[in-house]
């Protein structure tokens, strides 16, 4: 399961993070407004959108700004974008919006406060952008055709939360309950971030058209989402999170293996089920990709789909754990693609048997990163062995094996991954390798008494001590280690990418590169005002004709 491979063809499911936050939402009732949007006729100034549930409220805070197109761009190292945003804890008076306005259009310029729980930006996508306010201003809606091809009006270049440039640290909203799971706050700001685009968009195009002007069509806007463009600086994450990572992959393979022991399938189910696979082979058919080995790999889904239909047409969902037996005829008959979405799908009739462990996605156990010092040298061999001996096998004097390095760009502020061998890196490497060091660190102990502590070991040896604790950490996450060389020539860094979005619950992934990705969030879901709990979870897959 942890091979990149795998990891890199993982799909949204009912345990992503903004399906999580939709259901809540709609199930209490939450209530949203729009108290302020103070935007004149170019397009420019603010707005507050406020969503309040049962016990507290949050509000994005957005300014929109006049961007000259040369001054447009998607990198880090930006200083100016179409609209910042933050996430304000509860409702901003006059003065916190006066506060955040001289603050968050500079992003990592400005500093906000512990009132803020994330930090945004997004531009708009440009020729689209242009096109949907052009087709409004005149009274007719845009053309569906140049919308599918893009699927969002802007895209964020970073939503950054967790104490970053002052804002609030995840201890402080980590006993909330609509807090509890992870990236709640900022699958919210995304959210709400939308709402003010579809608005921003009608008011541009209303003030430019006057009385012929006319509103996005309700349809055409609950299809587009928000974009965003992905490079390798989400990669390190999961590397740098086993406990974290480990917890969202294990309440997945949970929640497959409850679906998988459901002894009897209730004929509704069954049902749901078939028309899912119906509303996924449409999604595939939307789904846009030019780089090669996307294109492939949609290649086989497409396939894949057409295989799986086929083999429901004759599927007898009467036998005894029928969804345990689809899942290993899939992994007989599908790609890895393939078989991944059938593992997500089944779970969607079953929300009753598997919402519930979202509660267990979060990262609830600081002991674990404690260094046990007093475990003898033979116990950590063997942990070693266990995390990572399909590493210890292999030649790490080989170039092919350890070619490339991570670092951090000092021009960009970015992490970046170059040719160990060809670039003069090696002395800027972050520890991203964990394969290679659990080799090194396991050779280093193959010297020392088994029955001598670690301890006495790692203070001759410190350079090791992140090797042993990401082994101790093995004992409760069994999932934290991806079993792939992280530098090797072959390496897909954009496996890792994929892995972390599909949590998050991204769509269409499209690689621009073994090293970037855009995606598309939201894309599909209601907006504020038609959230219901009828509407709220399934609405990823688009309709399909009855």
């Amino acid at each position: 399961m942890m091979r990149l491979s795998r990891l890199g063809s993982l799909h949204q499911c009912r345990l992503s993070f903004m399906r999580i936050l939709m259901r809540r939402m709609a199930q209490e009732n939450w209530q949203f407004s729009r108290p302020v949007f103070d935007i004149d006729r170019k397009g420019v100034g603010r707005a507050v959108y406020t969503a309040m549930g049962p016990e507290r409220a949050y509000s994005l805070v957005a300014f929109a700004h006049d961007l000259p197109a040369e001054k447009r761009s998607d990198r880090v190292i930006a200083d100016a974008w179409d609209t910042t945003f933050a996430l304000f804890d509860g409702i901003p008076d006059e003065s916190d919006i006066e506060r955040l306005a001289e603050n968050v259009p500079l992003q990592e310029a400005g500093r906000v406060s512990q009132r803020e729980l994330s930090l945004s930006r997004a531009n708009r996508s440009a020729r689209l952008w242009t096109h949907v306010v052009d087709r409004l201003a005149s009274g007719q809606q845009p053309d569906l055709q140049q919308i599918e091809a893009v699927g969002y009006l802007m895209r964020t270049t970073a939503v950054y939360g967790s104490g970053k440039f002052g804002a609030a640290d995840r201890d402080v909203i980590s006993d909330r309950a609509e807090m509890q799971p992870p990236f709640q706050a900022e699958m919210l700001s995304v959210y709400l971030t939308r709402t003010f685009v579809r608005d921003l968009v009608n008011h541009i195009a209303a003030s430019r058209g006057g009385t012929q002007a006319v509103s996005l069509d309700p349809a055409i806007a609950r299809g587009l989402g928000i974009g965003n463009s992905t490079g390798l600086g989400m990669a390190p994450f999961i590397v740098n999170h086993p406990i974290l990572f480990n917890n969202w992959m294990m309440v997945r393979e949970e929640a497959i293996s409850r679906v998988r022991a459901v002894a009897r399938a209730a004929p509704e189910d069954v049902k749901t089920f078939g028309q899912l696979v119906k509303q996924s082979i449409l999604s595939v058919e939307h789904w846009r990709s030019e780089h090669p080995v996307q294109l492939d790999k949609l290649v086989r889904l497409k396939a894949d789909l057409k295989t799986l239909a086929q083999h429901l047409s004759s599927w007898d969902a009467t036998v005894e754990c029928p969804w345990n037996t689809l899942i290993e005829w899939s992994e007989r008959s599908l790609s890895e693609e393939g078989q991944e979405l059938v593992a997500s799908l089944i779970l969607e009739p079953y929300g009753a048997l598997v919402d519930g462990l979202a509660g267990c996605m979060a990262d609830g156990n600081p002991d674990a990163f404690r260094i046990d010092g007093s475990m003898p040298v033979s116990a950590v061999r063997a942990l070693l062995q266990e995390c990572f001996g399909w590493a210890l096998d292999l030649d790490w004097s080989d170039p092919a094996n350890c070619a490339r390095a991570w670092y951090v760009s000092e021009e960009k502020l970015e992490p970046r991954m170059g040719e160990r061998f060809e670039e003069p890196i090696a002395a800027y490497e972050q520890p991203l390798a964990p394969a290679r060091d659990a080799a090194a660190a396991f050779s280093a102990l193959e010297a020392w008494d088994p029955a001598d502590t670690v301890a006495r070991f790692l203070l001759q040896h410190p350079e090791h001590r992140h090797t042993v604790r990401r082994a101790q950490m093995g004992r409760v996450a069994p999932y934290g280690e991806i079993r792939d060389n992280t530098i090797s020539t072959s390496v897909m860094p954009v496996d890792m990418l994929r892995a972390k979005l599909s949590f998050f619950g991204a769509t269409h992934f499209d690689p621009r590169s073994d090293r970037w990705v855009r995606i598309c969030m939201y894309a599909g879901a209601p907006y504020p005002e038609e959230l219901t709990p009828g509407n709220a979870d399934l609405w990823v897959y688009p309709e399909t004709a009855t």
